[in-house]
């Protein structure tokens, strides 16, 4: 089965409802767990996570100092310019003080510092690779999420290549400006992720579609988001037309313009399509048939 490219997954018609299936997959991971899905709460900790990850993943035990060391996170950081050196370097401690990362023990050269992956953040992440390989596979009738699970190699080695293709992508490294006031926000992505959780049916044709009542209250209390940072992420979309609500001071339904919710789409679908690439490429490196759970002869 070949892979979806961008542009099928973008314009397949069930896309909507597939964004809303990860919204709700995403929202699960964070009221399970939300300090875990603060790593991936604005596109700035997204870009350092998986890119953590990556070099974690790509530890080898032949070579005892490969994988995640502070000086190539701050390095990969830097080359992103995704935050500052002190921020890189306090990040780490922070992801080693939530128990998120650990020290490889044994490591022959004691100036260096080799990090990995506690199974408390590999769940999380694995979580967070098989949603989108559900989501996928509605949208072929593809095998990815009981492919994934039954060979859990595959995440291992399209976590990586994922990451890598993402960041290099300028579409998804530079969200537009219509959705990037909240994703550059702290849990402004959670906040687009409940919008698009909410849409019943979306009509792409439709110059608005209805959310449904929301309140500022109600996702200040949810997700743990100021009022002062959610009113300044929704106050820019409402004065450029992006949104608003029905009824004046933010009551009734709340409605999302068409070049809002495109914008969104669009973004997520370099994220949906860079993950199905990196899945096949896992599964050829494998020998395993990227479409029926077998290993290819």
């Amino acid at each position: 089965m070949p892979s979806l490219t961008r542009a099928e997954i973008a314009a397949h018609p069930l896309f909507p409802s597939i964004e809303k299936q990860i919204a709700q997959h995403l929202i699960g991971i964070h009221l399970r767990t939300p300090r875990m899905s603060r790593l991936k709460a604005s596109h700035r900790k997204w870009l350092m996570t998986q890119s953590l990850f990556a070099l974690a993943l790509r530890r080898t035990p032949d070579d005892p100092l490969s994988g995640l060391t502070a000086t190539r996170f701050v390095e990969t950081v830097m080359r992103l310019g995704a935050a500052s050196r002190n921020t890189a370097t306090g990040y780490l401690a922070e992801l080693v003080a939530y128990k998120f990362l650990r020290d490889v023990p044994d490591v022959p050269d004691k100036r260096v510092r080799v990090l990995e992956a506690t199974e408390l953040s590999l769940g999380g992440m694995r979580s967070w690779f098989n949603g989108h390989m559900a989501c996928l596979d509605r949208l072929d009738g593809g095998t990815r999420e009981q492919t994934s699970i039954d060979h859990e190699t595959i995440f291992v080695l399209a976590q990586p290549r994922a990451a890598d293709m993402l960041v290099d992508d300028p579409l998804w490294r530079d969200p537009p400006d219509s959705i990037g006031h909240f994703l550059w926000s702290d849990l402004g992505g959670m906040i687009l992720h409940d919008l698009v959780a909410r849409l019943d049916s979306v009509d792409r044709q439709a110059p608005r579609v209805l959310a449904g009542p929301v309140t500022l209250a109600e996702l200040s209390d949810v997700y743990q988001v100021s009022a002062t940072n959610l009113k300044r992420m929704f106050k820019k979309a409402e004065t450029d037309g992006l949104l608003g609500w029905e009824l004046p001071r933010r009551r009734g339904s709340l409605w999302l313009g068409q070049s809002f919710l495109e914008d969104y789409f669009t973004w997520q679908s370099a994220k949906f399509a860079a993950l199905e690439l990196a899945y096949h490429e896992a599964c050829r490196e494998l020998g395993i048939s990227a479409e029926t759970n077998v290993v290819a002869a």
